[in-house]
Parts: structure tokens; C-alpha cells; sequence
């Protein structure tokens, strides 16, 4: 156990020059020993000390963690955040109704009191330390059948987290690196008080639409802001009209400098997932089978629900940001598929991986593990697709997800049942336990009653959703192989007659959405006032979602639990084996929602032959992309004005043009969005809010040629609040840097 320890602990601290400035996602408690250097050369002018510490403020403290899924940053004294407008997206359409549309017409709080509370509770976390645990959890691992590991894991980040954290209001996550070579313990800070503070009209912040999305040039105003409260002590607190705003550790001063190319550029965030060490085989999976399903099944959803859009502004308003959520991963998925293939990334694995097999030849420890990946893959791939349809098919309707509720409550049902059955129990202890299970039925349906409320099923939605499930009928039975139909779908499938499925499938979703009481929420709230097993195994939506569900948890997830098992074991060897085969090499461990920095430059770049494009956009170019009245690239009269005038104030650059979007080749992914740009005095330049086309293939392989962030200009940024929003108040709450 300490030799494997040792053994990564010797990978890390070498450095050399195979791993490039441009990629790698770092451990800011790690910079110090493994980047550093570098850094400073290409032209960082802080201290180690400045950029993580545990004892001082740092930029770790000013770089948060934005509502669990993206990244924002401190700008002011008084807990202002930066993030992007997709990250706020939620928030600002829950507070939109036709009557006060802020989504579509912007929104600038002019005091403290007018910010708003968001409908949905949101969070922030700030990192305190970071705790390399690795000796300790892989001697508490060693013996653990790889089938436990996950379970164990639990246990032992739970007993190292208690102990971290005692004493203390700060809460913990653990997180593996390198697939199970590594181990580190996260302490952290959450507050749960945010409020909107601002954001400019949609057709700014969200311009160009899924158009532009992952596309260069961009001229999106991508940005929101909001402020974090705490009590007087300056601690996390519930919402409550006490609280004040939160005075950071730490926070970001805003360059007005500007960029040019060569520019040196930071980037800390939260970034989602990568898999860096994938087989070759896994990206024959994704490339061929996953990826071109997963756009196909999401395209049904986004089809009907555009079609409904586009007629009724109060159903465009209640769909805009689950139809953000899906449009925005259907074109990335689009997008790895071919950008794998087009980088040639299954064919760079493969000579990865022959390279690693001439080297493991007369090493027994790994002589056979590319084989035994292979027997792997080739076992799963037949079943790939089933966790896959469960969750993008089967769950894809809103009257599915509605429906999926019952299961819990079918559950408690039958357990209920078990327990009158059994005759080993006396009166008293079944009337005891009985009575505890209908109490579980109750909160649990009183809780799903107040969750209804929130849920939109107007009659316009529940169009698109007929569609939907009519859609997802017909991929289920194209795609997934009869035999591993469940019986009920196999009934449905049985009235098809010269392979014309449409009629059958129309007709079966007329029938459910007519009989079942998840089609109606009247309905739906009268059976949550008094619930029935009885009713509820008679509803067609339940049954159809219970027989999928039953026929994926009985015959699929073990195949898959196992796959898993496999896999993840024979990669945290394959990354084990790289470090010795190549031990002058820095690796860096895959994201996985933990604070990480990139580092990298300014840079055009060349996306195929005799084609340029330039490292920055300017309000030209929003311009010459302006169609009125359109859905995507319509624009603010307001805006449309100060270009007429040229009124770019302080923000404009030297040849008087007012810069819109930048690139850098960070390394970036999903949970990067909203990320601070930073110079190399710490000082914030822009915020990250997507990649490049030509790069998409980069949460499996990163292309130093492609691979690009698309950052928005904080003079856009600064702009947009001052001139178009009229908020020079949140300005001056800033620290500016000429």
C-alpha cells in the first residue's frame, strides 16, 4: 500500500516538459510543488501563498462553487457574485411570469432590498483546505472486494470528514483521483442565503442561442449577478431579513486593461467530468452508440417543445429553461461524436495503448489487463443502451417523471403487505410497524402534493408531451432489442403489423394520457389527498414507467454494476501502470467537481485549412448577427442605440471598437461555466461560458491545436451593466483596475 502511494506521490512532484502549460485541470493545494515554475515563466506575477493558502486569503476563497453545477466568483466587499447567465438561468425564469418578464426584459436591483430571492433555494461554497487523505483511505481499501469499494469509500471519507470538520460549521466532500490511486478531502463553507442582484435581457445574455452554442465566433453577453448573505457573524445563515451581505476572504478586482493575444490567463473553477484515461474502447462506445442516441432522443423533446414555444409567450416562459438544460448537452453530444472522430482520438488511444502493451509485456501485474478490458467491453456493449433509454426515454415525458413518484410509494405498499403477511410477527409489533409505514405515506405524499405546485402541465405542455411519449415509444422499439423488451412493452409491441408502429403507438398514448391521473394535476392532487395501492396499480402511466424500471433494476443494472466494477478497476491499474511507464511525466487527476486551476494564453486559432479566426469579438459583429424579432439574434433597442452612437464609454478598446468575447486555450469542461478569466496579477479579464466546436472530443482527449474557452470580456460585462442596465451603483461596489 505505501509503494503505490509513493509511487503517485513520485509521479506528481516530477516535472518535465511532456505535459503541455495549456492542459491540465490542477489541485490548487498542489500548484506550488507541480506548476509553479512554469507559471511564472509564461508570466504569473503571484506567490504560491496568493493563489492557495489555508492560513490567508487567497484567490481559492474568492472562486466558489455556484449552486452545485457551475462556478461563480466574489467581485466585491460586500459578497457580490459573478457567474454566467446559463447558470442563473433557472432562477431568473422562475421570477419571470408575462406580467414581470425579467428573463426576456433584464433586471438591475437598485438598492439591497429589491434583490430578489430566488423561488428554488440556491447555494454557494467557498473551499477552507484541502486535505491530501490518500495514505490513510487506501490502507482503510486495502482487502475490499471491488464491488464494496464504493460503499467502504463512503465510510471512510464520513469518518475522515467527522474528524476534519469537528468543531466546526464547515462541511466536507471527498473526492478520487486518478480513478482510485488518489484521495482528497475537501472542507467547505456553504451559505444558502443568495439573492438576484442582476442580469441583462435574454437576448443578450443568451444571444445567438443554440445557433452560436459552442460555436466561434460568439458575441454572447453570457453573465448574471447575484450577492451572498450571512448572519452578523459573518456565517452561513437561512434566508432571513437579518442577514447581511457576506464580507469575503477574499475578492477579485476587475481589470479594465483588456487582452491581447499571447496574454498569459488563469481560469479556477469547478469543473464537472472529464475521462482523460478512457480505453480505446470506450470511445468506440461513445462515438458510435451512446453519443448519436443520446441526440436522437433528446431531439424528439426539443422538437415538441419548441413547436409549443413559439405560439404562447406564458409557455415559452415555463419550458425556457428545461428547454435550455436539454438543447444545451443535445449539441455537445452532437458535437463529441463527430469531433472524436474527426481528431482521429479511438486511433490516438489505440497507439496509446500499444505502446502500453509492448511496455507491460514481461510485467505480470499488467501484461493481460488490455486484454481483460477488451472481455469487458465486449460483455457490456450489448447492453449499453439500457441505462441510457431508462434515462433519456422511458423518464423523458413529464407524465413519466410524474408517474416515477409511485415507486417510492409503491415500495412502502408492499412492504406494508409483507409485513400484515408475516406470521412470525405479533399483532402489536405489525399494528407498530404498520403504522410507522403509513406515516412515510403520508409525509411523503403531502411532500409531493406542495412539490405539484411548481410543476408546469398546462394544456400546451402536455401537447408537447404526448408527442414526446409517442416519440420515445418508437425510438425504444427501433433501438433496443426485442429480448430485452419488458413484457408490458413486448404486449404493446405485439399489435404492430408490417412494422408500421405509429397507429399502435398513437393509440397507446391517447389511452395512458387519458386514463392516467399523472396526465392531470387536479387529478394527480386528489389521489395525493387520499393514496391507494390499489389506484395506483391501475394507472397505465405508473405501470409502463414500474415495468421499465423493474425490467432494468432486475436484469440490466447488475450487468452494469459489474461493468462498472470492471472498468473502474482495470483503469485505476492502466493509470497506475502509466506513471510507471512514463515517471518523468506530470499527470493530472480527471475533474470531478472539484476546484481546479488551468492555465494557458490569448490565442487565435486555425480550424481547418485557410481559415483564421480571430482571438476576439467585438459589438460589430453582434450587429451584423442581428435579425429583428428573431428567437435567437434579436436585440435590446437600448443596445442597438449606444452601437448607433458608438457610446462605449471607458470600455471601448484603442481602435473604438467595444470587445464582445475573447478565446484562451485553458483547459476547461462543464462545471467551468461562469469561471473567472484572470491576468496574471489575479485581477478578473473575462468569465468562461463555453468551448470550441472543432475542440469537443476534450472531456476524453485534449487537443492542443482545437482546443479553445470561449470567455465574455469583463469590459462587455461592465458595459452591459453600466450603459444598457443603467446600474453604475454596482459598478462603483466593485474594485476597478485601469
Amino acid at each position: 500500500m505505501k509503494k503505490i502511494y509513493l509511487l503517485f506521490t513520485t509521479a506528481l512532484l516530477f516535472i518535465s516538459n511532456i505535459a503541455r502549460a495549456d492542459e491540465g485541470m490542477w489541485l490548487l493545494s498542489l500548484l506550488e510543488k507541480l506548476n509553479y515554475k512554469d507559471m511564472q515563466a509564461k508570466g504569473l506575477r503571484l506567490t504560491p501563498e496568493q493563489l492557495y493558502s489555508v492560513n490567508n486569503s487567497s484567490l481559492k476563497d474568492a472562486c466558489i462553487w455556484f449552486n452545485g453545477g457551475c462556478t461563480g466568483e466574489l467581485i466585491s466587499s460586500e459578497g457580490l457574485i459573478l457567474t454566467n447567465h446559463h447558470c442563473g438561468y433557472d432562477a431568473i425564469a422562475e421570477l419571470s411570469n408575462v406580467q414581470d418578464n425579467i428573463l426576456d426584459n433584464g433586471f438591475w436591483a437598485k438598492t439591497k432590498s429589491e434583490e430578489r430571492k430566488p423561488v428554488t433555494p440556491m447555494s454557494i461554497t467557498r473551499v477552507v483546505r484541502v486535505d491530501d487523505v490518500t495514505e490513510a483511505v487506501l490502507a482503510k481499501l486495502s482487502g475490499v472486494a471491488e464491488k464494496d469499494r464504493g460503499i467502504k469509500l463512503q465510510e471512510i471519507f464520513k469518518e475522515l470528514g467527522k474528524k476534519a470538520t469537528e468543531g466546526t460549521h464547515y462541511e466536507y466532500t471527498g473526492r478520487e483521483m486518478f480513478k482510485g490511486n488518489a484521495y482528497y478531502l475537501f472542507v467547505m463553507e456553504k451559505f444558502t442565503d443568495i439573492r438576484l442582484v442582476g442580469t441583462p435581457p435574454q437576448n443578450i445574455g443568451k444571444f445567438g442561442g443554440e445557433t452560436d452554442n459552442w460555436m466561434w465566433p460568439r458575441h454572447t453577453g453570457d453573465f448574471s449577478m447575484f450577492r451572498v448573505y450571512a448572519n452578523k457573524d459573518n456565517k452561513p445563515a437561512e434566508y432571513s431579513a437579518e442577514n447581511v451581505p457576506y464580507k469575503p476572504l477574499h475578492y477579485l478586482p476587475v481589470s479594465l486593461k483588456g487582452v491581447k493575444e499571447g496574454d498569459f490567463a488563469m481560469i479556477i473553477g469547478f469543473p464537472g467530468r472529464t475521462n482523460r484515461y478512457e480505453f480505446s474502447q470506450g470511445v468506440a462506445l461513445a462515438t458510435d452508440v451512446v453519443d448519436p442516441n443520446i441526440v436522437n432522443l433528446r431531439a424528439i423533446r426539443l422538437e415538441a417543445w419548441k413547436e409549443q414555444m413559439v405560439m404562447d409567450e406564458d409557455t415559452r416562459l415555463k419550458l425556457s429553461s428545461d428547454y435550455a438544460g436539454i438543447a444545451n448537452y443535445w449539441k455537445y453530444f452532437d458535437g463529441e461524436a463527430e469531433q472524436l472522430k474527426r481528431n482521429k482520438v479511438y486511433d490516438k488511444k489505440t497507439a496509446e495503448e500499444k505502446a502500453f502493451a509492448k511496455w507491460a509485456e514481461n510485467r505480470d501485474e499488467y501484461k493481460t489487463l488490455l486484454y481483460d478490458i477488451d472481455q469487458v467491453y465486449t460483455m457490456y456493449k450489448p447492453y449499453a443502451l439500457q441505462r441510457i433509454y431508462l434515462n433519456e426515454c422511458i423518464f423523458a415525458p413529464t407524465i413519466n417523471q410524474l408517474a416515477s413518484f409511485g415507486i417510492g410509494l409503491d415500495e412502502l405498499y408492499t412492504k406494508r403487505a409483507a409485513i400484515q403477511a408475516a406470521k412470525e410477527k405479533s399483532k402489536e409489533e405489525k399494528a407498530k410497524e404498520i403504522a410507522d409505514i403509513d406515516g412515510k405515506i403520508k409525509t411523503m405524499s403531502e411532500n409531493y402534493l406542495k412539490a405539484l405546485n411548481d410543476v408546469h402541465y398546462t394544456e400546451r405542455i402536455k401537447t408537447a408531451d404526448k408527442k414526446i411519449f409517442a416519440g420515445m415509444l418508437k425510438m425504444y422499439y427501433r433501438n433496443i432489442p426485442a429480448d430485452q423488451w419488458p413484457e408490458s412493452f413486448t404486449k404493446i409491441a405485439s399489435k404492430i403489423k408490417n412494422g408500421n408502429s405509429d397507429e399502435v403507438f398513437a393509440k397507446y398514448t391517447d389511452m395512458v394520457f387519458e386514463k392516467s391521473m399523472f396526465a392531470s394535476k387536479e387529478k394527480l392532487t386528489e389521489f395525493l389527498k387520499e393514496p391507494s395501492h390499489k389506484k395506483l396499480l391501475k394507472d397505465p402511466a405508473f405501470m409502463y414507467v414500474k415495468s421499465h424500471r423493474d425490467n432494468y433494476m432486475t436484469r440490466f443494472k447488475p450487468k452494469v454494476d459489474e461493468f462498472n466494477a470492471q472498468s473502474n478497476a482495470l483503469g485505476r491499474k492502466y493509470i497506475k501502470g502509466l506513471m510507471e511507464m512514463h515517471p518523468n511525466r506530470t499527470f493530472y487527476p480527471d475533474a470531478n467537481s472539484s476546484q481546479r486551476l488551468s492555465y494557458g494564453t490569448v490565442q487565435s486559432y486555425n480550424p481547418k485549412d485557410a481559415v483564421h479566426y480571430d482571438y476576439i469579438t467585438t459589438l460589430e459583429g453582434v450587429m451584423e448577427k442581428y435579425v429583428p424579432g428573431d428567437y435567437e439574434f434579436s436585440l435590446p433597442q437600448k443596445l442597438i442605440d449606444l452601437y448607433n452612437a458608438k457610446d462605449y464609454g471607458r470600455y471601448k478598446m484603442e481602435n473604438g471598437r467595444l470587445p464582445v468575447a475573447f478565446l484562451t486555450n485553458n483547459d476547461i469542461t462543464g462545471g467551468n461555466s461562469g469561471s473567472p478569466v484572470m491576468d496574471a496579477n489575479g485581477h478578473i479579464i473575462g468569465l468562461a461560458f463555453d468551448g470550441n466546436w472543432e475542440a469537443m472530443s476534450g472531456n476524453i482527449h485534449f487537443d492542443e491545436k482545437y482546443k479553445r474557452t470561449i470567455n465574455v470580456d469583463i469590459r462587455y460585462v461592465l458595459f452591459l451593466i453600466e450603459k444598457v442596465g443603467g446600474a453604475q451603483h454596482i459598478i462603483n461596489e466593485m474594485t476597478l483596475v485601469e
